[in-house]
C-alpha cells in the first residue's frame, strides 16, 4: 500500500512521511497511546481509539468470503472450539474479535503471530489463529483447518470480514487530513498499477517468504476494497463492531466514521 509513498513515486507537496514498521498488535497498542499521526490498526482496536482517531477511506484489508483461519494439529470440529486453548496474535486484533463472536468460551494464549504455528505443532496449544501467510501453507505443515472466519462471517452476515485499516489523528488540521487521505489513495493506486515493482519492494519485509506465496497473500489483502471500502465494506466494519458490543466483548457501541473522501 505504501510503496508509492515510501519510494518517493508520489509528489507529497512537502509533507514528509516517516515509515515505522511494526506488527499489528504493537501498532494497536501504540494507537491507544496516540503515538503516530497516521497508523495501520485492527478494526477491533478502533473501538478503543475512536475518540483520538478517525478512519481513512483507503487502505483497508478486507476478506470477501475468506479470512483468518483457526488450525489444529489433530482434526477438531469447530463446535469444540470453546473447549480448546488457542494461540492468538493479540487481543486487539480483529481476528480475535471475530473468533470471540463465534465462541467466547475458549482459553487463549497471546504470542507473536509468527510463533503460532510452532506452538500448535508442539502441542502447547490445541489450536492457533492465523492472520498472516500461514493461512496459505498450514496444510504443508500437517495442520488441519478448524474454521475459516471469513467464510463463517459471510454465511452469517452476507458481508466481507474487515481486518484492518488506516486511521488518522483527529487533532490534525482538516487540510492536512484531506491531503494525507488523498496521498494514501494515490500511493495505493500507484502500487496496484505497478504491482510487480510494489511486490518486489515489499519482499524485503517478507520474512524469507517465497515470492509466489507473497504474491498470493498480497492479492488476498490488497485489492479493490483497499482502494475503496465501498458501502459494503463500511457496513462490514460497523457490523463487526456492533456485534462485538452486543456480545459483551467491546465495552461501547462505537460510532464508525470515515474521513471524507
Amino acid at each position: 500500500m505504501f510503496y508509492g509513498l515510501a519510494t518517493n513515486k508520489i509528489d507529497t507537496g512537502g509533507i514528509v512521511f516517516k515509515h515505522v514498521l511494526k506488527d499489528i498488535q504493537t501498532l494497536n497498542e501504540e494507537a491507544i497511546r496516540g503515538t503516530y499521526d497516521v497508523t495501520a490498526i485492527s478494526f477491533h482496536a478502533y473501538a478503543y481509539i475512536a475518540e483520538k482517531y478517525a478512519l481513512l477511506p483507503h487502505g483497508a484489508s478486507i476478506g470477501d468470503n475468506y479470512g483468518p483461519i483457526v488450525v489444529s494439529r489433530h482434526s477438531l470440529d469447530a463446535s469444540h472450539i470453546g473447549e480448546s486453548k488457542i494461540a492468538i496474535p493479540g487481543k486487539l486484533t480483529s481476528a480475535f474479535l471475530a473468533l470471540r463472536i463465534f465462541n467466547c468460551n475458549f482459553k487463549y494464549e497471546v504470542m507473536p503471530f509468527d510463533r503460532i504455528i510452532d506452538h500448535v505443532i508442539s502441542g502447547d496449544c490445541d489450536a492457533g489463529l492465523l492472520i498472516h501467510e500461514g493461512q496459505l501453507f498450514y496444510e504443508a505443515m500437517g495442520l488441519h483447518k478448524v474454521l475459516d472466519l471469513g467464510e463463517w462471517w459471510h454465511k452469517k452476515t452476507g458481508l466481507p470480514l474487515p481486518m484492518g485499516g488506516n486511521a488518522i489523528r483527529r487533532d490534525l488540521p482538516p487540510e492536512m487530513t484531506r491531503n494525507v487521505s488523498r496521498l494514501l489513495k494515490e500511493s495505493i493506486q500507484y502500487s496496484l498499477e505497478h504491482r510487480d515493482d510494489a511486490l518486489d519492494y515489499a519482499m524485503q519485509f517478507a520474512r524469507d517468504m517465497e515470492a509466489g506465496l507473497a504474491d498470493r497473500f498480497v492479492a488476498m489483502w490488497v485489492n479493490e476494497l483497499t482502494l475503496d471500502y465501498t458501502e459494503k465494506g463500511r457496513e462490514a466494519v460497523r457490523r463487526l463492531l456492533r456485534e462485538g458490543f452486543e456480545h459483551g466483548i467491546i465495552p461501547n457501541n462505537v460510532e464508525v466514521d470515515f474521513v471524507a473522501d
